[in-house]
Formats: C-alpha cells, sequence, structure tokens
C-alpha cells in the first residue's frame, strides 16, 4: 500500500486537515441504472433544499474555501470541485454523467460538501504528499486542459501533482481499465463527519462497482 504525506506547510496552515482515504479493486462500468436513480433523487432533493447563494455556507465547503485563502488561493476562481457541482445543482444543471465510480464520487460529494479525489493506483508512482503546487508546475486537468496549479492544494507522486480538490488530472483518471481505486477526501472540518462519509463511499462502492479488498485510513 502506498503512504501518504501531508507536507508540513499544509499542516501549518491548515492544523485541522485530515485525509479520508479509501484503496479497492473495482470494476468499473460506463453505467449503472440503480445508481443514477440515486442520484436523480438526490439531486432533486438537493435543488428542494440549497439555494445558489446557500451553497457556500455548507461546512465542508466553508472550511475548504477557508483553507484555499489561508494557501494564498482565491476559491471563487478555483473553486472546489463539490462546490462547483453543488452550485451546477442549484443551477438546473445536474452534472455529467461519467463511469460508475466517478459517479459515485460525485453523488457522495454533493450530499456531504467535500471534494473527494479519485485515482486509478496504478498511474500512481511512488509514494503520496499532499502539498502547495508549485510555480509553473505542469498539471492537466480533466476536461479543462493547463491548469495553473500554483498556490492550490494538491496531491504529488514522484513524477508530479496528479490531484487537487478543485480538479483531477489526466494522468490518473478513472477510465473502463481501471481497477485499482484510491479515493481520498481532504476533511477541513469535523473527523466525524468524514467518517460518516468515508463510510457511505465504501457502501456505494460495494453496491455500484462491486468493491473489494477495502482498506480505509485516515492521516
Amino acid at each position: 500500500m502506498k503512504q501518504m504525506f501531508i507536507s508540513d506547510t499544509i499542516q501549518k496552515n491548515c492544523p485541522q486537515l485530515i485525509l479520508g482515504c479509501i484503496a479497492c479493486k473495482v470494476v468499473v462500468t460506463n453505467y449503472n441504472h440503480a445508481l443514477w436513480h440515486e442520484i436523480r433523487s438526490a439531486i432533486e432533493n438537493i435543488k428542494d433544499i440549497v439555494s445558489l447563494d446557500a451553497v457556500n455556507s455548507i461546512p465542508a465547503i466553508a472550511q475548504t474555501r477557508k483553507a484555499y485563502k489561508a494557501l494564498g488561493k482565491e476559491p471563487s476562481r478555483y473553486r472546489p470541485s463539490a462546490e462547483a457541482l453543488l452550485r451546477r445543482i442549484a443551477q438546473g444543471k445536474g452534472f455529467y454523467q461519467t463511469n460508475n465510480v466517478v459517479d459515485i464520487i460525485n453523488l457522495v460529494s454533493v450530499k456531504t460538501g467535500f471534494s473527494i479525489g479519485s485515482y486509478d493506483a496504478s498511474q500512481i508512482k511512488g509514494d503520496i504528499i499532499f502539498d502547495i503546487g508549485k510555480k509553473g508546475e505542469p498539471y492537466e486537468a480533466i476536461g479543462r486542459g493547463a491548469l495553473n496549479i500554483h498556490g492550490l492544494p494538491v496531491f504529488r507522486d514522484e513524477l508530479g501533482a496528479f490531484g487537487s480538490p478543485t480538479t483531477d488530472s489526466v494522468r490518473t483518471m478513472i477510465t473502463p481499465q481501471t481497477q485499482q481505486l484510491l479515493m481520498v477526501i481532504p476533511s477541513f472540518c469535523t473527523i466525524l463527519h468524514l467518517n460518516i462519509t468515508m463510510n457511505e463511499a465504501e457502501s456505494m462502492l460495494t453496491q455500484y462497482a462491486t468493491a473489494h479488498d477495502i482498506h480505509k485510513w485516515t492521516v
């Protein structure tokens, strides 16, 4: 199992940070009807109770935005992924269907406010550190191309940055060939909320992505 660490710089600026991690084997499929029935129900519930103006006051999102500011990055320009997803729902746009694993992560994310990373573990080389993006550091974001990650919180292996709460990278994205998933939940708020989220994610991955050989831990 890969080792994961938090850099001293992030720990100093975000002292309550905890990373919730799930590693497991999965079966990636293009579409899961039962999962999307649950997603549609969740979207309708969220539309009824969360307005566009209220998105940023959701505790996990508010704490993530606060962390971005502490690290020197403007969260309204580089929105955490959970915030971006919930804003789409509040605007009546829903979110894109990708594959069962990514759809699960998105569902858990909008239900909890956590900006969750999902990575093909076979594409991660060596140990992982949660650190701050460097000036000029290359990063190809999914659907966005080259992204300026200077000042953003990022996950980095021996090849460079591969993930961020703002958006995951092309290098480690979940594809139909993915068999080993690494899911990471950066929590800048309460451990109780994180544990509940990890348990819900494990349940959905088991139900909708045939997850097995599951390992959970926190950093």
